[in-house]
């Protein structure tokens, strides 16, 4: 039965970071595209802010909260140590993974924030974002089961 919730749990955390990373994809590679195609300025800027707040919203409500909440209790479960990720293997991959974990949240927050003041700025940060969040799961692959 402990293995059925461990199961769970990571299953949790594949989803939520599946739907992460799908989402930023989706949005770039789909979504701007058409909008760009298909919309003038002002009606891309309302259907685009509308996009980001409402992804925004599920990031801060769903995405993260479950991300952080799996994360730590699958280290938890591996028995994972502040000291532990030191060492090589799985701590090191694990602390290279949560570190570009904080360059995305980041990215992300910076994107939000600078998105209708300074739009260069806002898209380098998108893009930041969405090419260390295919780092995470790169570095997601690479962890070694334990």
């Amino acid at each position: 039965m402990e293995d059925v919730l461990w199961a769970g749990v990571r299953f949790l955390h594949v989803l939520s970071a599946m739907l992460w990373v799908g989402g930023q994809l989706t949005v770039s590679l789909v979504v701007m595209p058409l909008a760009r195609r298909t919309l003038d300025g002002e009606r891309r800027s309302t259907v685009l802010t509308a996009i980001g707040r409402r992804f925004g919203t599920l990031t801060a409500g769903f995405f993260l909260p479950v991300q952080l909440g799996t994360g730590i209790a699958l280290a938890w479960g591996a028995g994972v140590t502040w000291a532990s990720l030191l060492e090589p293997g799985y701590g090191r991959v694990l602390a290279a993974k949560l570190a570009l974990f904080c360059v995305v949240m980041a990215a992300a927050t910076l994107h939000g924030a600078t998105n209708r003041t300074r739009p260069r700025l806002a898209r380098t940060m998108a893009v930041t974002s969405l090419v260390t969040s295919i780092g995470v799961v790169l570095l997601a692959t690479l962890l070694p089961r334990i």
